[in-house]
Parts: structure tokens; sequence; C-alpha cells
């Protein structure tokens, strides 16, 4: 199936690419090196239109689809898969969860400072005993008259040291299990919700990941997104439409690792001639460029699957299998044909193979997706006819 994407969407893409190269790839090396998040860049990229993509033009964004905030995706990922993740954990996460599932009382009081960039989302879904096991959380949230008081931690949450607003799933009727699961915008400053503390990672670092704590924290009733009881199938579908976006982020360290390893291949000379010329270099290529372009159909067929529904959870599971992996491959392979140069900080390339491996983790483990894809392919009604 041949996938061409929207002229409007082409034109944001190259508008994101142009932001990237002018303001994010100089300062990238240093976000990783000092672990730094750069919050004014974060709201210039916010001002131009590009973290409220999805959001409907009434509440201040531009109305397109999951294409177009993909394609920005993998133009950020480019330069810093690090800013990307914290773009599509604000923008994904939790501005088109709240876009999707919120009132329109919600929607008007969170989301025009969401898309602007002024404030920053995060979802908080991960804790200590559940992780791939997401069901199984333990932050309850019990019902006082007008409020809900939350108690519990989470962990692992990208944005969750400098988020302003914060989706929050907690267990409102632990008698039903999954199905008493529901969800919460919690903001920033509100007493009982402290960062316990921001963790130090292997890569993605810039974006600042952080366990935070929940101590009788009290958030009114119309602060809960969606009905009580109602949030297993907002998370559902949330990490369905979250793994096909996110999915955009290998694409775009897979094209930055191709592009350079291509132009070093022309270039370095050994034994008189470029290493281009050589048939391990050439193979080392074309696998690259073919991983490339698997990952990419597979991660537009996903978004085309979840715009058509979002029920369908085996496309987005397996694009973000294949594609993070190809990843971390890809990137080593970038490696290893820059020689000693592809291991020195002075080349992306290290910084993109530490990056590349949370995509195997993040959004349900590579493990986790595998079992969805098998488990949909066991369904009764399944075919492979597309």
């Amino acid at each position: 199936m041949e996938f061409t994407l929207p002229a409007e969407v082409r034109d944001l893409a190259e508008a994101a690419r142009k932001f990237v190269r002018k303001h994010l790839e100089p300062v990238a090396d240093r976000m990783d090196r000092d672990d730094r998040f750069p919050l004014e860049l974060f709201r210039r990229f916010g001002e131009d239109g590009f973290l409220g993509v999805t959001v409907p033009e009434e509440f201040g964004g531009l109305g397109l689809d999951y294409f177009a905030q993909a394609a920005i995706l993998e133009e950020v990922a480019r330069v810093s898969p690090a800013f990307a993740l914290s773009v599509g954990a604000h923008s994904n996460l939790c501005l088109d969860n709240l876009m999707r599932n919120g009132s329109d009382e919600q929607r008007r009081r969170f989301g025009p400072a969401l898309a602007r960039g002024e404030k920053i989302g995060a979802l908080a879904l991960t804790e200590p005993g559940a992780g791939s096991d997401a069901m199984s959380l333990r932050t309850r949230a019990e019902r006082h008259g007008p409020h809900y008081r939350l108690h519990g931690s989470k962990q692992f949450i990208t944005n969750g040291p400098i988020a302003d607003v914060l989706i929050v799933y907690a267990k409102t009727d632990p008698a039903k299990g999954a199905h008493g699961i529901s969800a919460f915008l919690v903001e920033r400053g509100t007493p009982g919700l402290t960062v316990a503390r921001q963790l130090d990672k292997m890569g993605m670092r810039g974006s600042p990941t952080g366990e935070l704590a929940f101590e009788n924290v009290e958030v009114p009733v119309e602060q809960r997104l969606g009905e009580e009881n109602d949030g297993a199938r907002i998370v559902m579908s949330g990490l369905n439409i979250e793994r096909a976006v996110l999915a955009a982020i290998p694409l775009g360290i897979m094209a930055t690792c191709l592009d350079r390893s291509v132009a070093y291949a022309r270039e370095r000379q050994q034994f008189g001639r470029p290493i281009g010329q050589f048939e391990l270099i050439q193979e080392k290529l074309a696998e690259m460029y073919t991983a490339l372009e698997a990952s990419r159909g597979l991660v537009y067929r996903s978004l085309a699957a979840v715009k058509n529904d979002s029920r369908r959870l085996g496309p987005s599971a397996a694009a973000l299998t294949f594609a993070s992996e190809a990843s971390t491959r890809v990137a080593l392979e970038a490696i290893q044909l820059h020689g000693g140069y592809g291991y020195m900080r002075d080349l992306p390339l290290e910084r993109l193979a530490r990056d590349a491996k949370l995509l195997e983790i993040g959004a349900g483990t590579s493990e986790i997706r595998r079992l969805i894809v098998a488990r949909e392919l066991l369904r009764a009604d399944f075919h492979s006819g597309g």
C-alpha cells in the first residue's frame, strides 16, 4: 500500500524541519550532556503551532490528524529524540487525550494553554508495581463529596518533573479491578502532589523523567476525565494511538543515521578508495535503508488504522515494535560504519543509539506488544487481507 502525505502535512513537516535545524540542533548535544530540558525552546515550538496539531481550531490547535503529529515528531527526532519524546508526551499522551475524552469545559480550560506551550502536559500511568501490567495500579482515588482524594505514586513519568497538567489514573473501585479505574486532571501545585525525584537515564537525556507522589491530593469532581470507572477504556485507546504516533521517533533516528552513513561512505577513504565501494559497507547501507522504509510502511499503516478504528491494537503494536528495534540496530550499525569516529561524542550517533533503546521499553515493552499482536491474530475474525 502506497502512502502519500497530504500537501498540508508535508508543508508542516518542512516548517518543523526548518525550526529544528535553526533552533534545536545547536542545543541538542548540550541537552544530552547536561540532562537539561530547553523550556524556552519548547514554548517557542508551541507558539509556532507544533504542539496543538490534533487540537480543534476552536481550542487553539491546527485541527489536523495523527499523520501530521507523527510527521512533526519524525523531524524533531532526526535531531533530538529526547525533545521529540517530551513533545509526544505533551501533545499526544496528554493534550490529544484531553481532546478525545474531556468535556467542553475541560478542553476550554486546559486546551489552549497546552496547545500554545504555555503549560506542559504529562500522563501518569506507570507505577513501581504496575509497568507492563498497567491495569494493576495501586494509586487510589476516594470520593468525598465534590472532590476525590488521591493517594499513591507514579514512576517513569515523562515530563513528570516539569508538568503543569497531569492526566493521572487511579483506582476508584478496586473491587472491579481494571474496570474500576478513573482518570483525573491534576494541576501542578496542588497540595500533596510532589516530585519524589528526577531520574537519571541512559538515554533520552534532556527529556525529564520522574517519580511522583500523591498524598491526600484533592481533585474536584469536574476534573475527572470521562466517567467514573471508565479509565481502562481511556488507557487502552490512548496507548494504541500513542504507539502509532511515537513510532515516528525511530523513523527520525534511522533517517539521520542513514544520511550520515551514506555521506561518510562517500567521503571516507581507506586502501585508496571510498569505503562505500566495499561490498560489506554497501550491505550495511542497504540494510539500514530497508529497515527505515519497512518501518515507515508499518508506521503509516498503523496511523491509518488508529484513525479509522482506535480499538484495533495490533497495527500500532507491530509498528512500534518493529521500528524501535530497527532503530537500535541501525544506530549501532551507523556507529560501526563510522569506526572510532562513531564511538566519539563529537558525532550524535552514540546519543541516538542510547535514545533508541528506550523505544523498545516505553509504551509497553517489545515483549508486551508482541503479545498484543498475537492475541489479535488469534481472534476468530482475523484475516490477513489488510
